[in-house]
């Protein structure tokens, strides 16, 4: 189980043991190094727990990558990702130097998941949570796919499950900080947690006969 634990930081290597990120600084870029620096210091709800994971390497000059799980006990309730992007050349796709890549995931309950209206909405609650964060971007995109699972023949007495999915990106025009604690407002709204702001409706959880094992 991923945990929370009192920062650490020191001069050759970016590690702040809350946050759980890692990232060997050496020679890359010192916005990259601020900006990673930004994220050990990022305004994660406690609900979600973070950790460093292995970032990609070939969509972008330098990456920092992050997962974080929404843990209820000992219950997973959602799950995701945030990946930092830096390109010093620029990108003109970006229409800037950095880029969020994030993903979110959650499962809900099957009457839930036959509403049409779940992936508007779904997409709604990531632009609350920028807002919220006051976390200022370009160039947003994204999906969000609304997943059921039945099983048959051996598997037939399995329970039928529902998920949402949201996978976005944007350029971030503001401290990366505010970003990465957008993400984990979402994350805890695909999860039904109550939303820290008034104005975001949090959907409900889905009932489970008990913990399930993590990803």
């Amino acid at each position: 189980m991923r945990r929370s634990v009192a920062p650490a930081l020191d001069a050759r290597a970016t590690y702040d043991r809350r946050v759980g990120a890692r990232s060997e600084i050496g020679s890359v870029p010192a916005q990259f190094v601020a900006a990673v620096e930004q994220l050990s210091r990022g305004p994660v709800r406690p609900e979600v727990a973070v950790e460093e994971m292995p970032a990609p390497r070939r969509i972008a000059p330098h990456a920092h990558a992050i997962a974080g799980d929404v843990l209820l006990g000992d219950e997973e309730v959602a799950t995701g990702r945030f990946i930092l992007l830096h390109d010093p050349a620029g990108n003109d796709a970006w229409g800037g130097t950095f880029r969020c890549v994030t993903f979110a995931r959650a499962d809900v309950e099957s009457s839930m998941a036959d509403d049409p209206v779940l992936p508007a909405v779904g997409w709604s609650w990531l632009e609350d949570s920028l807002q919220h964060r006051g976390a200022e971007h370009e160039a947003a995109g994204g999906s969000v796919t609304v997943v059921h699972t039945e099983g048959f023949g051996a598997m037939d007495e399995s329970e039928s499950t529902s998920q949402v999915e949201v996978r976005a990106s944007w350029t971030p025009t503001s401290g990366v900080a505010d970003h990465l604690g957008a993400w984990s407002d979402l994350l805890c709204a695909l999860a039904g947690l109550p939303p820290l702001s008034p104005d975001v409706i949090a959907l409900p959880r889905r009932r489970t006969a008990g913990p399930r094992s993590g990803q």
